[in-house]
């Protein structure tokens, strides 16, 4: 493990070597507020942001060149580049007419996280938590995401989630972004084909500053930045995505998401062909030991929010305050007290309500560990309705909340 693998985790950890909900509450609000006095007008973070949308909108732009939309386009090049811009910065929220250039684009991404990091409620969420989190986002479909209902399924209109240890995740051009938060907003999306609205949902990633991946060149621009006066905000924004929040596939059939999904994994195979004029060994970049998110499809953002979502909506989770709310039993100095703070919410693995069987003695089968259970339609009676309906249920986690967490696939032992 890297000095600066050691060093974060040594930081998400108070004395008795645990993780605690006050100083991870205190620790999310100083880094928003340090990354939201460094980050407007920074001229770093402008010219990578700048470089991150030329890249995606150039390789999505040429992808569209050599498919079936230049053959019915009067000037393909122009249809495609509207398409292009269309399916990442509309996606995103930005209304037409398109920027002129990608340095526009990134002044007004920056404008979007100034405006997230002022208006949104924080969250922390405990280690067991984001480990459920990581567990049921590993069985989502990127189709499954597109049944997503804001309304129904998402807590806070404005919200900035930060993760207990960085997650490390290596994206189609083999680079590593070690992601300490989530930020989402909702949006309008304006799409070009066809001309259509639709309500959405901008997640924004962040990448730990001083986090475990830690390559020469990620240090000298560090340390440039704050020589230079301009240091960048501990929270560096890494990535925007644009997931649609109107459920629009939640009617559709297995086999008709599964089509989709495929087209979905065709379309990033084509883009990651695209982007291996800027791919890099892996083993070569950073600092760090530990595992690696395999973003293979560039889908990952959206299927860790989108169990994050659903977990807290389904109640599996808790969200509440930490746990020293009273104003008055603030100590300064002392590391388990914090100021209460309306802002801050605090997600951790509740257990469930008793069942009828559990209270009347009724014998239950124990179980000893916890799960993942992958998202799956069920056939739901309304009553007032007298009809039944296709609805969707999980992910979520099954088990005990004190037991530990299955990981991976099922395997049977036989033995003699």
């Amino acid at each position: 493990m890297g000095k600066a693998s050691r060093g974060k985790r040594e930081r998400s950890r108070d004395k008795a070597g645990q993780w605690t909900v006050s100083r991870a509450a205190r620790a999310a609000q100083r880094v928003r507020a340090e990354s939201l006095r460094c980050l407007p007008t920074n001229p770093w973070v402008r010219v990578a942001l700048g470089s991150n949308i030329n890249n995606v909108v150039s390789e999505l732009q040429s992808v569209l060149l050599h498919s079936d939309l230049a053959d019915v386009a009067d000037d393909p090049a122009g249809l495609e580049r509207d398409a292009a811009l269309s399916m990442v910065l509309g996606k995103q929220g930005y209304r037409p007419p398109w920027p002129s250039s990608p340095q526009e684009a990134a002044v007004w991404q920056m404008q979007q996280v100034v405006k997230l990091l002022r208006r949104a409620e924080v969250f922390v969420i405990s280690p067991a938590a984001h480990a459920g989190v990581m567990a049921a986002a590993a069985t989502l479909e990127t189709t499954d995401i597109s049944t997503l209902d804001r309304e129904r399924d998402i807590v806070v209109t404005d919200g900035l989630l930060v993760l207990p240890e960085p997650v490390v995740v290596v994206n189609r051009a083999g680079s590593l972004s070690d992601t300490k938060a989530f930020g989402w907003q909702f949006i309008t999306q304006h799409q070009i084909l066809p001309t259509a609205q639709y309500a959405g949902v901008r997640v924004t990633t962040f990448m730990d500053r001083d986090g475990p991946v830690q390559p020469e060149e990620w240090r000298l621009v560090v340390a440039q930045a704050r020589a230079a006066g301009t240091p960048l905000p501990p929270l560096v924004p890494d990535g925007m995505y644009g997931m649609r929040g109107d459920a629009c596939l939640a009617e559709e059939s297995s086999e008709m998401l599964a089509d989709l999904s495929d087209r979905h994994r065709q379309l990033q195979k084509a883009l990651t062909r695209a982007a291996e004029w800027r791919a890099q060994p892996v083993d070569e970049i950073g600092e760090w030991g530990g595992g690696r998110v395999e973003d293979t499809y560039d889908d990952f953002a959206g299927r860790y929010m989108f169990a994050f979502w659903r977990l807290i909506a389904q109640g599996i989770t808790t969200a509440d305050h930490p746990r020293n709310q009273a104003r008055t039993q603030y100590v300064p100095g002392r590391p388990d007290s914090v100021p209460y703070d309306p802002e801050v919410r605090v997600v951790r693995l509740a257990a469930p309500s008793p069942r009828a069987s559990e209270t009347s003695g009724e014998k239950r089968r124990a179980y000893h560990h916890r799960w993942p259970v992958r998202m799956h339609k069920v056939r739901q009676w309304y009553p007032s309705r007298q009809e039944h309906r296709v609805i969707w249920r999980g992910p979520y986690i099954k088990g005990p909340v004190d037991a530990p967490l299955m990981m991976g696939e099922k395997a049977y032992l036989v033995d003699s």
